[in-house]
């Protein structure tokens, strides 16, 4: 069983509502109360961290609930526990975080938001890896290449979006995400990938799109794009910045 033994209202709070919406048994008592004897696993505030010897303990802060809640499931499970992140990439890459063999996270966010939505999910995670899809060779390598301090594998991630049956539309990229963390990889720092002429002009065609008056942004521009140094937007705004100056220059020089 899990137990939940705080004097601090916030963790208390965050911590029961997060176990209340997973369904999870658990039962509270005062920080000075005896625990029950099927005490399995104690979550307490940062003030009683060493009260509880004779348990295994996880500490929440107040702004930590569902973090702690995850360690806390997969410690009663008796789940390994290793921390695994299964990245399916594009331009809203599925994210899955996996404690061993649990599904303990999932989200779905723009590509510029990817990385710092990993690192925070393995910041204090021991020994965690992301094992990234090796598809949707751009936004993959962007991914591969801008996440520091954490092992990265380089996923094959042929069959891994399962069919989606009725009323399951928008899931397939995390569902895929689940089967990439399951899967070992090829242990990458970098990953270099040329775009080729076709993914070059989708991203012309793509700022064209976005562009109030439909403006295209030069190779160069979209090489950068390309190599997640700009996004889109950032790239029509330099491209209409340098027709700016060139404008001005070309009065004063009148």
């Amino acid at each position: 069983m899990i137990v939940v033994a705080t004097s601090d209202f916030e963790v208390y709070h965050g911590v029961v509502n997060e176990l209340r919406e997973r369904g999870a048994a658990f039962t509270t008592v005062e920080p000075e109360e005896p625990l029950p004897e099927e005490t399995t696993v104690l979550v307490t505030d940062e003030a009683h961290a060493d009260a509880f010897s004779s348990v295994t303990t996880v500490v929440a802060d107040p702004d930590g609930a569902r973090r702690a809640v995850d360690q806390a499931l997969t410690t009663a499970r008796g789940e390994g526990g290793r921390t695994i992140v299964g990245v399916d990439p594009g331009r809203k890459p599925g994210i899955a975080v996996l404690a061993g063999e649990m599904v303990v996270a999932a989200f779905q966010v723009p590509l510029a938001d990817a990385v710092d939505v990993i690192q925070r999910e393995v910041a204090d995670a021991t020994s965690p890896v992301v094992r990234v899809g090796d598809g949707a060779r751009l936004q993959s390598s962007t991914l591969v290449n801008d996440l520091e301090d954490v092992r990265v594998e380089l996923v094959d991630e042929t069959g891994t979006t399962p069919y989606l049956g009725t009323g399951s539309r928008g899931m397939g990229d995390v569902l895929a995400a689940v089967n990439i963390a399951r899967l070992e990889g090829e242990p990458v720092e970098t990953r270099e990938i040329e775009p080729t002429a076709g993914e070059l002009q989708m991203i012309k065609d793509r700022a064209r799109e976005r562009s109030e008056t439909n403006r295209a942004i030069d190779e160069g521009l979209a090489r950068r794009v390309a190599a997640g140094e700009l996004t889109v937007e950032e790239a029509l705004a330099e491209h209409r910045d340098r027709d700016a100056d060139g404008s001005s220059s070309g009065e004063s020089g009148t």
